[in-house]
């Protein structure tokens, strides 16, 4: 197993330097007599593991760069972003840059050290973005266990992703000596506001609360249940991480590979050549250009099957397969 990346340790930087980011939902609200979808977006700190959460109105470039604005005014400016390539985030690097194109000479002079770097993870690779999307599916599993189908107003759904927020922000990340004595774990609430955790202590409420008109004691009910499954869903899984005790072959240029695309069939997966390949930090083989026909695609190694040398008697039969 490779090292870990240079964003997972920004050593001596305030928390959110090096940030994943990433949406989910869609979750019902009710504004009136009408129901409106609602998505989250999660930001993660790659080497604190403190967590952002906010409440978006559409999946498109604005909505996004809104609650950019809102996470840089709480949390500060991040140096880069880690993202996949959503129509929202490609958007929104796009508008950052150009706006800064825009500008003066001397503008873009002095504020050339505030710009943040996009860097977008490769298609169908959702496992380089790992250390957010293993949040992400804590927290969608853990929502749709305690809302299912119902709707619930804006402001319990806002309310409620707080005290997520605040439930994950408390995971211990380690202890503050060795004396077995010492109860108090270091926390990314430690981290972020630079005491111990100072959120008030839950209340129990009864779920016949979920039917009344206090929408706070509705949030507090919530809140206790994303406590209950998450604890079910995610404790079970920490355990210790499997290592490879030896590399294997890599892909080289030529090679002939099986493309896995999961929304064809699989006799119909397309069958292409690496015409290029790309090495990560630690020198090995992470992702690859494959020539299929007249299109090219670039996708992880993950996504490629390598397929048997052709020998000198078989008859070419690349094209026929894809």
């Amino acid at each position: 197993m490779a090292d870990l990346p240079p964003c997972r340790l920004r050593l001596f930087k305030p928390p959110f330097f090096s940030t994943g980011v990433d949406c989910f939902g869609p979750f019902q609200v009710k504004i009136g007599r009408r129901q409106e979808k609602r998505w989250g977006i999660l930001y993660k700190c790659l080497t604190t593991r403190c967590l952002h959460l906010d409440l978006l109105e559409h999946l498109d470039t604005d909505a996004f760069l809104l609650s950019l604005r809102r996470f840089i005014a709480r949390r500060g400016k991040p140096f880069e972003i880690l993202c996949d390539n959503g129509t929202n985030f490609t958007g929104g690097d796009h508008e950052l840059r150009e706006s800064f194109s825009q500008m003066t000479p001397e503008l873009q002079t002095q504020l050339a050290k505030q710009q943040i770097q996009f860097r977008h993870i490769p298609p169908s690779a959702p496992h380089f973005g790992g250390t957010w999307e293993r949040e992400v599916k804590s927290v969608k599993t853990a929502l749709r266990v305690i809302l299912r189908e119902q709707s619930v107003p804006e402001s319990v759904l806002q309310t409620l992703l707080v005290e997520v927020e605040g439930i994950l922000n408390s995971k211990p990340l380690g202890y503050v000596s060795s004396d077995i004595a010492d109860p108090d774990p270091v926390t990314p609430n430690m981290l972020l506001m630079g005491r111990r955790d100072a959120s008030l202590p839950q209340v129990l409420y009864d779920s016949n609360e979920l039917l009344g008109k206090r929408r706070w004691r509705h949030s507090q009910v919530l809140a206790d249940q994303f406590w209950t499954a998450f604890i079910r869903s995610y404790l079970p899984e920490l355990q210790g991480r499997q290592k490879w005790t030896s590399d294997g072959k890599g892909l080289a240029v030529g090679q002939v590979v099986l493309l896995i695309d999961h929304q064809l069939p699989r006799a119909l997966w397309p069958v292409g050549t690496v015409t290029e390949t790309y090495a990560g930090a630690d020198k090995r083989i992470r992702t690859a250009k494959v020539k299929v026909k007249d299109k090219t695609y670039l996708r992880p190694v993950v996504k490629l099957i390598p397929l048997p040398p052709k020998r000198d008697g078989d008859k070419d039969t690349l094209d026929g397969l894809s």
